[in-house]
This record gives C-alpha cells, structure tokens and sequence, in this order.
C-alpha cells in the first residue's frame, strides 16, 4: 500500500534494545496474515484493473449531453485503470516475496529491492489519484464544452509523482537506510515527515477538489437538461438522481479505500508513545484489503453495468465506438446510470 508507515520497514530494523511498543505494533506489516490479505485483495485489484480496461460497446444517442464526454472520459479512464493495475502488481509482488521471507531488511540486497517496491507502489498509487483528480476537471470542462488538456493530464499524473516519490524516499533512505535507529541531531520530523507530507499531499488535494468540481458539473448538467427540454418533470429528476450517485459514489470509493491511510498516519503521529493497539491494526488491515481494492471499486462506479464488451471473436460494426461513461443516459424512462 502507498503508506509512509510501511516504508520505513525497508530500513534496517530497530535495536532491540530500543524498539518501543510503537514499532512493535507495526510489525504488523511483516506478519504472514497480513501479507495473505495484501497478497488476496490485489490479486482481486489487478482482475479489477484488467476488467475496467477491457474494450467495451457504446449505446448510440442523438443527445448532445449523452456524448459530451465521449472519448474524453474513456481516455482517462483507461489510464486511470493502466495505473491501478500496475499498483496493484506491486502490492502483489512484494506480498509474494514477504510470504517467502525474502524482503526482510537484514543485508543491503533486500533494503534495495524492498526500497524498490515501495517506491513502486506509493508511485503508481499517486498516478491513480491525480489521474482522478483528472477525470473529475475534465468532466468539468466537457460539460461546458470547453477543451481538455490531454498533454498537461499526462505530465502532470507521470511526471509530478516521479518527483515526489523520489525526493520522500530518498530523504528516508539516504545517506543509509537505518531511519528507526536515528543518530544524534536527527529528528524523525527531519528525516521521515516530509516522505508522509509529499504522500498525502495529492491524495488530500482529490480529496478537497474533486467534490467541488463534481458539485459545479452537476450544476451545469442540471441546466443543460432543463434548458433543452424546457421542462423539469419526474423524468428530468430521475436522470439527474442519476448523475448524482454515480459523482457520489465515485467520490465514496475514494474515501473508502484511503481514509483509513490519512488515519492511520494522523494516529501514529499524534499518539506515538500512546498507540491505540486495537485501533491501528484494524486500520492496519483496512488499508490492506481496501488500497489494492480501488482497482476493482473503479471499475464499477466508472462504469454501467449495461456496457456491452467487445468480444474479439465477433466481427465489430462499421462504426466503432468510443466512449463507455456517458454521464447522462439516453434513456427518459429513468434508466440509471449505475447499477
């Protein structure tokens, strides 16, 4: 999982003599069940991400609304579920290799290869979120039938957590990878803080953004609806409920797998000598089974459960299609968007 807790367990371990109750709550992370359920939940996330990636057939509709995010919406989403596959692989491997006793931080050559995975998974987990931070601008503006920014999507989602899952990791692991065993004048605010600061800081900002702009794009759809129409009847209504719960529970997904992240890390650093033991390891294993499960959660809010796949065994029509998400179906009768 993308949390600064675990990361630091690719250092060396702390002296006996002086591991608090703290770390040994923590080394909840080494444990064979915990590993099993990390191992479990992103075996499902990478089915998940491999399902949402899947081409699949669009309903045809002469309303200007039903296409307005067309192929826009399928583009992020697309990468949105690349990202989430490639996490979640991480999160599988490294499970894999905890189960066979192999990343225990003892020699340099599994602090490397610990410090690999890390920095795998906390990189991919962040191009998720700002891929999400993504979709939620773009619908924003393809409601109002402005351009996207495609260019600017991709570097700001590859190239701004390159930088910071290097500079986080190589403060925590640089000049050596000893950060529970600090020496004189280090401060854990000094050497391991700023690696929480530049983890959390995407993930709080989707947080914060995405319901905002989701509550402006269900403003405009509201007006594009009654102002095409002219009417605002139990049908106009339902379309409308519609756009709100599939906003509401891609937000709800996003809360669900890291709030327990953002807890977590705020009880570890506010009760450090005074851990609640129940409390964090229940979060401990939250995070576990939920980080890794966004993959397949994704695949179901960004998606209807209508879409038809595409088989490859079947000769495709004259006009192919290019966008699965519409936001508001074609569909009067009160069809809904998520099922």
């Amino acid at each position: 999982m993308a949390d600064p807790a675990l990361q630091t367990f690719c250092c060396y371990p702390p002296d006996r003599a002086n591991i608090s109750p703290s770390v040994m709550v923590l080394m909840e992370f080494n444990s064979r069940s915990y590993n099993l359920v990390c191992l479990i939940s992103s075996l499902i996330g990478i089915l998940g991400a491999a399902y949402q990636m899947l081409p699949r057939a669009e309903a045809v509709s002469g309303h200007r609304w039903y296409s307005v995010t067309s192929s826009r919406g399928r583009h992020i989403i697309q990468w949105l579920a690349f990202a989430d596959l490639l996490a979640s692989l991480g999160v599988f491997f490294r499970s894999v290799l905890k189960l066979n006793n192999f990343l225990y931080p003892m020699e340099n050559v599994p602090i490397t290869l610990c410090a690999i995975f890390a920095a795998w998974i906390q990189y991919f987990y962040c191009v998720t979120w700002l891929w999400t931070l993504c979709y939620a601008f773009d619908m924003f503006l393809a409601l109002r039938e402005k351009p996207g920014y495609p260019t600017l999507y991709h570097m700001l989602c590859w190239l701004l957590p390159s930088v910071t899952t290097a500079v986080g990791l190589a403060i925590l692991y640089l000049p050596n990878a000893d950060c529970h065993n600090l020496g004189p004048g280090e401060s854990a605010f000094v050497r391991i803080l700023p690696n929480y600061l530049l983890t959390y800081l995407p993930m709080i900002t989707v947080m914060v953004v995405n319901p905002v702009l989701y509550l402006c794009s269900l403003s405009t759809v509201t007006s594009l609806i009654t102002s095409s129409l002219a009417q605002f009847t139990r049908k106009e209504r339902t379309i409308i409920d519609g756009v709100k719960v599939k906003f509401g529970l891609i937000l709800l997904v996003f809360y669900v797998c890291w709030l327990p992240n953002l807890v977590n890390s705020f009880l570890l650093w506010s009760e450090w000598y005074n851990l609640p033991v129940q409390v964090v390891s229940i979060l401990l294993y939250c995070m576990a089974t939920l980080n890794p499960m966004q993959a397949l959660l994704n695949s179901v809010v960004y998606r209807r459960a209508s879409d038809k796949l595409i088989s490859p065994f079947h000769r495709r029509a004259k006009k192919e299609p290019t966008e699965t998400t519409p936001l508001v179906p074609s569909d009067f009768n009160g069809s809904s968007l998520v099922s």
